[in-house]
């Protein structure tokens, strides 16, 4: 059904593969953070709980780094308002 959230440094972006099309997250390093920049998800995947996966993946590779998060995505951002057990990992205003 589902495929893992992978990182693709390279890309400098958490990606989710399924049925031939990929979903992802960009993000950059700054200052010690992980600043999500944008995400995107195919409009073949859409409706799909796709991004929501993609979201909660990429979350948890930042909390398994270390990496307090920016939300610059308003994707993102919204993932995290309306899942509490993501919220310690936004960095300090």
């Amino acid at each position: 059904m589902s495929g893992a959230v992978t990182d693709n440094a390279a890309a400098s972006r958490f990606e989710l593969a399924e049925d031939g099309a990929v979903a992802f997250a960009e993000y950059r390093v700054r200052d010690g953070h992980l600043v999500f920049t944008h995400t995107e998800v195919p409009d073949s995947l859409s409706g799909r709980g796709v991004g929501s996966r993609l979201a909660k993946g990429a979350l948890g590779l930042a909390r398994a780094r270390g990496l307090p998060v920016v939300a610059e995505c308003p994707f993102i951002a919204g993932y995290i308002r309306k899942h509490p057990e993501f919220q310690d990992l936004l960095a300090a205003s």
